[in-house]
């Protein structure tokens, strides 16, 4: 008999942790991938991945990027823009090289770009004063601090965007081999 309404109140307690499961759902979004193309990506090139990475870095400092990182098989570049005066854009440029045959004279390479929004955002803050026995005072003084703040993150997916970097990764991989020619 004293055993019932401890069964009843674990009962009680599960349902309710059932129910406060249920009534905060997490939202779904749908599958933000569809692996449909595989060419806006990648290229194909007539060179090696060394030469195909640092016609790649090339292409990129050509354009104004900072390089982070250059090896043999991975270029990485970053570039800002400030389009308002309240608002920031950060490009990072991806490109990792590798060889598409088996005697490495043919290289894929693969490239994304990753574009960062930040937002200026305003905090104010105020003063107060307090002191033992008199209780607190409100100062008139106030400030207010501004911050870059990450509003949104995406990859760029336009055929056209990846084309033109593309192609001047081909000038670039034309002009060397015209050099080497001469030379």
């Amino acid at each position: 008999m004293c055993c019932r309404p401890v069964v009843w109140l674990a009962g009680l307690l599960s349902s309710a942790a059932l129910l406060t499961g249920c009534a905060a759902p997490l939202k779904a979004f749908p599958s933000q991938e569809d692996f449909s193309s595989t060419v806006t990506y990648s290229r194909l090139f007539d060179a090696t991945p060394a030469q195909t990475c640092e016609a790649a870095r090339r292409a990129l400092l050509s354009q104004g990027y900072l390089i982070g990182t250059s090896t043999k098989d991975l270029v990485e570049g970053r570039k800002s823009f400030q389009p308002e005066p309240e608002s920031h854009l950060q490009m990072e440029i991806r490109i990792v090289c590798a060889p598409d045959t088996p005697d490495g004279k043919v290289s894929l390479g693969f490239v994304t770009a990753l574009q960062d929004v930040y937002a200026l955002k305003k905090s104010n803050n105020s003063a107060s004063l307090g002191v033992g026995a008199l209780g607190s005072v409100s100062l008139p003084f106030s400030s207010s601090n501004d911050s870059m703040v990450k509003v949104a993150s995406k990859t760029i997916s336009s055929d056209i965007f990846y084309d033109r970097f593309f192609d001047l990764v081909r000038r670039f991989l034309v002009a060397d081999e015209a050099q080497e020619i001469t030379e």
